[in-house]
């Protein structure tokens, strides 16, 4: 197989690492396999749009989601750091309101698959970062919801020292227990 897949400490979300191939004259690997993505992580997932995203360090993105339209979202960094987080935001799982946290950088070339029913944000560590991801629905904005970043209730041990640079709706994100979360 091209990728190793791990599970994380919410097992739905799970650390893909693909077989790199390099020398001298630099690397080759595959980033994206159907086959090997619907064997070893998620089978049945088609994605419809790729996004591209470049922030500066300090930015925190998220946390995002649809209940509507809900996404999974296959991520990953081609240039810098992040650390990328999901939360379980299922109402019925026995993980609701938990997170698990992953380092995601070119160096280490993860990504990372959060599956609807999770939250999503990441946090530039790095001078700056180019964050690609696959969303299996399109996006809506009109249904689009935001998670609070530093919700005590969840208590995401964010790996920064500094207060993060956010987009207006996401200071405005509501705390999980006032938000619209997944049966």
């Amino acid at each position: 197989m091209a990728i190793n897949v791990t599970a994380t400490a919410l097992p739905e979300v799970r650390v893909i690492e693909p077989k790199v191939f390099g020398d001298a004259r630099g690397f080759f690997f595959e980033s994206f396999n159907a086959r090997d993505f619907a064997d070893m992580v998620a089978p049945g997932v088609e994605f419809v749009q790729d996004n591209h995203s470049w922030s500066a360090r300090g930015v925190l993105r998220g946390l995002h989601y649809q209940i509507q339209h809900a996404q999974g979202k296959l991520v990953r960094v081609v240039e810098g750091e992040v650390f990328d987080v999901a939360v379980d935001i299922r109402r019925s799982s026995a993980n609701f309101g938990k997170w698990v946290g992953v380092r995601l950088s070119a160096e280490n070339q993860q990504q990372l698959w959060v599956p609807p029913g999770f939250a999503h944000g990441f946090v530039v560590l790095s001078e700056s970062a180019q964050f690609l991801y696959k969303t299996s629905d399109y996006w809506y904005p009109e249904h689009e919801c935001s998670i609070v970043w530093n919700d005590p209730d969840i208590g995401i041990e964010w790996p920064i020292d500094f207060e993060p640079m956010l987009a207006a709706k996401d200071a405005a994100g509501k705390r999980l227990a006032d938000a619209e979360v997944f049966a």
